[in-house]
């Protein structure tokens, strides 16, 4: 090998570690973001409350494929048993509440950003009918937040705190099981 192989391949080397290391520390640095959830009922009625997101971890494309696999062909119960022993990938806390697990977070590029997509295994709120002790229903089984960050890290995003999937002509769709859909406003990244 000759000066110029033995630079270039340095170089090559170097620019693998630096991807390498990129891309492990976009995978494992953990984020906060703060946000106000906001909705408005189609009779009136108002509530906001705060919101606190911690990504610890965010999913591989292989790795949500598998899940969304698993969903598609047996769904919930398929998808429940493809996320045990599947780490979690952090939190959502409304309000004053008990943070809640989130099992799968993905990031993919937008036009304003990055966009998240967090989902928990189980509803983290029933919001229904102006009550707020709103009773489950079988089928709402998750609770899906997307967010829209800025490179300044802030955004803003939509929650379905309870949420039915479904697969419909090869596309997820998404049913509120309040009909009414939770706007995340004033969403700042907090570390």
């Amino acid at each position: 090998m000759n000066a110029r192989q033995i630079v270039v391949c340095t170089l090559l080397s170097f620019a693998a570690l630096v991807s390498i290391a990129a891309a492990t520390s976009i995978q494992t640095g953990a984020e906060t973001f703060s946000a106000t959830a906001a909705i408005k009922t189609a009779s009136g009625a108002q509530a906001t409350a705060p919101v606190t997101i911690t990504v610890t971890r965010k999913m591989s494309q292989a790795e949500a494929d598998k899940l969304t696999s698993a969903f598609a062909a047996g769904g919930v119960t398929a998808l429940r048993k493809a996320l045990t022993g599947v780490a979690p990938t952090g939190t959502i806390q409304i309000g004053s509440g008990k943070a809640s697990a989130t099992s799968l977070t993905l990031e993919r590029p937008s036009d304003r950003g990055r966009l998240l997509t967090i989902v928990t295994d189980h509803p983290l709120l029933f919001i229904g009918a102006g009550l707020p002790d709103a009773k489950p229903q079988q089928g709402f089984d998750f609770g899906i937040v997307d967010l829209v960050v800025a490179d300044n890290g802030t955004g803003s995003g939509t929650m379905s705190p309870a949420a039915k999937v479904t697969v419909k002509q090869g596309v997820f769709v998404i049913d509120e099981y309040s009909g009414e859909l939770v706007r995340l406003t004033n969403v700042k990244k907090v570390k």
